[in-house]
């Protein structure tokens, strides 16, 4: 089970300046030294966090799987920013880097933040073709979905690789203690028939040391975890390299 770490938030802070600092390099290298499985951005056409540049910066250096993640329709968008590049577009961006994993989400640019999967009853018709030519780039692929099995069988059908498990539900029953065995439950199902379809899974977004040992114990088949919110939270407290052994502890590494 790999563990990677969004490095969203540790570019946030340095985008609060017109610096370098944190550089983002040394922040990579720092979590693959510590044991990080792999690294991943999600640049968004504001480019509030990771810009392109980063990920053309990434890409060139990263010796683990880079996973760029992102909504394949956003297009290009002229930087209002000193020193900041232009966005040339998800798709453009990805064509270019080529990385091990492309996650497909369907956010807007308005977003605070990803707060659902794809409806492919609604969309199917226009990932499938993007997916078949990540595929055909020799990127695997893999789309961001909510734990519904009747989404996860359409998923299947556009080719996709993977499906990434949106898991802000079962976070939110975590800390709450609320319907906790009810949600748990969905995110199984969900699991399983990821795997009856021959489906790789992911899962991301708000998992943390407290919630993360029971996921990644009692949902099968589960190949890797993208965090980095918490992750980064927790790195203040207790130190990068602390903290990323602890999240390995944490998926019983």
């Amino acid at each position: 089970m790999a563990l990677s770490v969004n490095l969203n938030k540790i570019a946030l802070i340095r985008n609060s300046r017109d610096t370098t600092n944190p550089d983002i390099i040394q922040h990579a290298q720092m979590c693959i030294d510590a044991g990080a499985d792999g690294i991943t951005v999600h640049p968004r056409p504001d480019q509030r966090h990771i810009r392109a540049q980063d990920c053309v910066d990434l890409a060139g250096v990263l010796t683990v799987e880079f996973n760029i993640e992102g909504n394949p329709m956003s297009g290009p968008r002229r930087s209002e920013r000193a020193g900041v590049g232009d966005y040339p577009g998800f798709m453009a961006l990805v064509r270019e880097l080529r990385p091990a994993q492309c996650t497909l989400v369907p956010d807007g640019d308005g977003q605070l933040t990803s707060d659902h999967g794809f409806d492919l009853k609604r969309d199917g018709d226009t990932v499938a073709p993007l997916v078949e030519e990540l595929r055909g780039l020799g990127i695997r692929t893999s789309l961001f979905m909510d734990p519904d099995p009747e989404q996860i069988r359409l998923a299947a059908q556009t080719g996709t690789d993977r499906i990434e498990l949106y898991t802000e539900s079962y976070a939110a029953a975590y800390r709450s203690g609320e319907n906790l065995d009810a949600v748990f439950t969905q995110f199984r199902r969900a699991a399983e028939v990821a795997a009856e379809e021959g489906l790789g899974l992911n899962a991301g977004h708000d998992l943390d040391l407290h919630n993360l040992p029971h996921f990644a114990a009692d949902i099968p088949g589960l190949l890797e975890v993208s965090i980095g919110h918490a992750l980064t939270v927790d790195a203040i407290r207790m130190g990068l390299a602390a903290t990323i052994a602890a999240y390995r502890r944490a998926l019983g590494k």
